[in-house]
This record gives structure tokens, sequence and C-alpha cells, in this order.
């Protein structure tokens, strides 16, 4: 696999050679039927120079052109506002996401979100494109998100953060002082019946790991910094966890914090990856919002 810009190019090894373009581009492009459909009905891939027709097979030596180059209405109302890129290519954006904003908007026309202000960002570079974000954060949760520009990006995006392959740091302020440096929580989440919001513990829930690392304690302040990582990505997943062993997040009064902070004291440091389409690996980092940074401060010194 070979990127330049949007252009995708393939060889055909003798592995494939007589193989149907649609397995070919399944095995090796790792994209779907609904994909593999877009790019043929907008007559996206080439042979040999010349445009893919449906049912074509490869032939060994054959040099597969796909382009991602992708014109789509935005499905999210752009807004008008400060975006935080922390790295951005024809593929991927990664952004900090302040807290108190949420992620995407719940409904049509909904505005205040991060897609919104990544719409915007999007039509003021003269890109037409849908919004899709790869994870999620919490609405107090500031820190890293990252959004795919195509749809075969998306794709495989969301393959690597189901295989683990995307590593995601946290860092974290909770309340008490850890009786061990480092663990990890294997405790399945679900929903609270009693709550509308809330998730709790369910032997029934969602299978959910996190690993913590104690970074800095404050026995005056009765106060951790903890350095986090997911294997799962669970809605409310760090606080659930954390709250369960007795060591709610300072400023998360759902689950039994205290107001030391007016949010959760959760950011979402760095993220770290292979490119999808280059290989090379990333390392991207979030600067620390002020309110994180001060409290860390108070913590460590």
């Amino acid at each position: 696999m070979i990127i330049n810009g949007h252009m995708l190019s393939l060889k055909v090894s003798e592995q494939h050679h007589n193989t149907p373009l649609h397995q070919f581009l399944k095995e090796e492009a790792f994209a779907s039927k609904p994909i593999i459909h877009y790019w043929m009905e907008h007559r996206k891939v080439r042979i040999n120079q010349k445009s893919a027709q449906h049912g074509a097979k490869v032939s060994l030596g054959d040099h597969i052109v796909i382009d991602l180059f992708e014109t789509e209405e935005s499905d999210v109302t752009p807004e008008y506002g400060d975006l935080e890129v922390l790295f951005e290519d024809e593929h991927l954006l990664i952004v900090q996401k302040p807290a108190g904003r949420p992620t995407h908007p719940n409904e049509k026309g909904q505005i205040g979100t991060l897609a919104n202000l990544v719409a915007f960002h999007f039509q003021a570079n003269g890109e037409e494109k849908r919004v899709r974000h790869i994870h999620r954060l919490d609405q107090d949760t500031s820190g890293t998100v990252i959004f795919a520009k195509h749809r075969l990006a998306h794709a495989i995006l969301d393959q690597m953060l189901a295989k683990k392959w995307i590593k995601r740091t946290y860092i974290a302020v909770a309340e008490g002082l850890f009786k061990k440096k480092k663990g990890t929580i294997n405790a399945a989440i679900g929903r609270d019946k009693h709550h509308a919001v809330r998730r709790r513990l369910s032997p029934t829930g969602q299978h959910a790991i996190t690993h913590f690392q104690v970074t800095g304690v404050n026995k005056r302040l009765d106060m951790t910094a903890v350095e986090l990582q997911l294997d799962t990505g669970r809605t409310h997943q760090i606080r659930v966890h954390l709250s369960s062993i007795g060591h709610p997040l300072a400023g998360d009064s759902l689950y039994g914090g205290s107001g030391v902070m007016d949010r959760c004291a959760l950011h979402a440091k760095k993220v770290e990856m292979k490119h999808p389409f280059t290989d090379e690996h990333m390392s991207i980092e979030a600067p620390l919002p002020s309110d994180m940074a001060e409290l860390l401060h108070h913590i460590t010194s």
C-alpha cells in the first residue's frame, strides 16, 4: 500500500492473481462492501490507468489506484469557534476537546459541540466533508479526539480502536490515597436502572478494563494523581471504575466526588498509534487545560 496525498496505490501480487476486484479491495485496502460500492459508483478505482468495471478481476502485476477524495454534504451544522488542531492530514484530524463541550450533536441542527467546530474547520478550508468521530469524550472531559476525513479512514480507524491498536492515555485526580501504586480494574459496566445518566458495575454489562498508575499523592488534600489507559471505551468507564474502588474523580458529583473542581478532573492526555496509511508511529499529546494544570500542581507540590 502506497499513499500519495489522497491517492492510494496497490500492486497485485501472485497471491491475488485472477481474484475478483471487490475481494482484492476488501483484503488489501480493508474496505467494506458499502465503501467498495461507493468507489465503483463514483468511478474512484482505476486498474492500470483505466476506470475499473463492476465484476472485474485483477491480474499479477496490475496497478490499482483508488482516489480517496470525497465531496459530501456535512451532516453537522458548522459553527465558528476556536478549534485547537493537534494533527491533520488528508486522512485524519486530531483535536483538543475543551471541557464543557459535548463531542457531537444528539439531534439534527444542534450546535455547541466539538463536531460543529470541526464542520466549520472543514468548511473554512474548502473541504466538503462529513464529520466522522472515531471515539468520544464525556462533556466534562478535556483532551484528544480523533476524526476521520473519509470513509476508508473511518473504517480502518474503527478497526484499529476495536483491536486496541490505538493507545489512549488519560490523566486524572481522584479522591483518597490509593493502596496500590498501579493496578487493573476489570469489571463490566451497565446502565443504572434508577438513574437516566449514571452507569454502574454490572455482571451483565459490557466488558470494561482500566489500567491505572499513581503519579502523585497529596496526603494533606487526601487526593491522588493517576495516569490511566483503557482497553475498552465504555460510557463513563474511568469514572465508574475509580468510584467502584472508593476513589471517585475530584469534581465528579455524579459518582461521589467533591466539588474541588467545577468539572470531573479528567483529561485525555495522549493518543498513540500507527498512521492508518503510512504506518508512521504517531504520538499526539493535548496540553493540560489551566484548571487541571493548577490542581495537579497542588497535588505534586
